[in-house]
């Protein structure tokens, strides 16, 4: 059973434009509402492959309805924790060159009983046959240890966990040995104090000694270069797929996707990276966070090259 933990959802709004003028009057060509946070977005893409999902976190408002609204759409289950205020609203601005702008609103203060009750919910969820996904943002009013903690106290139970996040929330989360993760080339330089523009080589040596250290699966997002996989015993760089960009928002959770489905489905290191190259190509492919179809990924799953290391 795969679990999306999302601290902090939000409505994404994708606004179009030619391109953005600021200080000027800018006129909208098209405006896509869905429901979003990092591992909202996860459990969207495990749908689309044909997967299952329980998404959970904290919701609010009238914002919170809709989201809950667009779950049951799709058909993800989902079991919230409701808070005081009102889920945010994110909006990207997305200009034709593919350039986005994104603004992204604070969320709903979580008090320490709301925070229990999400917990206690994990808890109840979480046994060896459980991956949880720890994706995202957290609510402003929350401590930075928060992934960390949960990491802990699943684990105790058996369960497994892929942590998606940045910063101070990822770097707390390392220390309780996360069993898989997916950090760009900019949060891995960020966390060794490398200067930007390292090699692949240095990339993987770094994923080589956090898989040495009890992290099973690392995958390194290089944006429009690519990504790495060290996964078990298998180290490989995708290549960039050739398609359409329509919008580079989502690619990063698809991936997150690929891989907790990959996992459930005990697919081979060697397809696990294949799908992954796949779905992320996929995501880019479509409007704002929306998730690729399959049968676009099976197509795309042919052109993926994989290269060994």
């Amino acid at each position: 059973m795969i679990v999306t933990v999302t601290m902090n959802p939000a409505i994404d709004k994708t606004i179009e434009i030619d391109r953005l003028n600021r200080g000027n009057l800018n006129r909208i060509e098209k405006i896509e509402y869905d429901a979003g946070g990092k591992g909202i977005n996860v459990s969207k893409t495990i749908r689309e492959l044909g997967g299952e999902s329980i998404a959970t976190g904290f919701l609010g408002g009238n914002a919170g309805r809709v989201i809950e609204e667009v779950l049951d759409s799709r058909g993800i289950k989902h079991d919230f924790v409701w808070v005081d205020g009102e889920t945010r609203t994110n909006t990207k601005v997305c200009e034709q060159d593919g350039t986005v702008t994104e603004l992204n609103e604070k969320g709903p203060e979580i008090t320490p009983e709301q925070l229990t009750n999400l917990l206690e919910k994990l808890d109840d969820l979480a046994d060896d046959n459980v991956l949880f996904i720890l994706a995202g943002s957290i609510p402003g009013n929350m401590e930075k240890d928060i992934y960390a903690r949960i990491i802990e106290r699943v684990h105790k139970k058996g369960a497994k966990v892929l942590l998606d996040a940045d910063r101070e929330l990822f770097r707390k989360g390392l220390e309780q040995k996360p069993d898989m993760i997916k950090p760009n080339q900019w949060e891995i330089e960020e966390l060794q104090g490398f200067s930007h523009g390292v090699s692949d080589k240095e990339l993987i040596n770094v994923a080589e000694k956090m898989q040495k250290d009890g992290i099973d699966t690392v995958v390194i997002s290089l944006g429009k270069n690519g990504a790495l996989f060290v996964l078990e015993n298998y180290v490989a760089k995708g290549m960039p797929l050739k398609v359409d960009v329509h919008s580079t928002v989502g690619a990063g959770d698809a991936m997150v996707a690929a891989m907790a489905y990959s996992f459930e489905k005990k697919m081979e290191p060697r397809e696990t990276a294949r799908l992954c190259m796949a779905v992320s190509a996929g995501a880019v492919m479509t409007v704002g966070t929306k998730p690729p179809e399959k049968q676009m990924v099976e197509q795309l799953m042919k052109r993926v090259i994989l290269e060994e290391v």
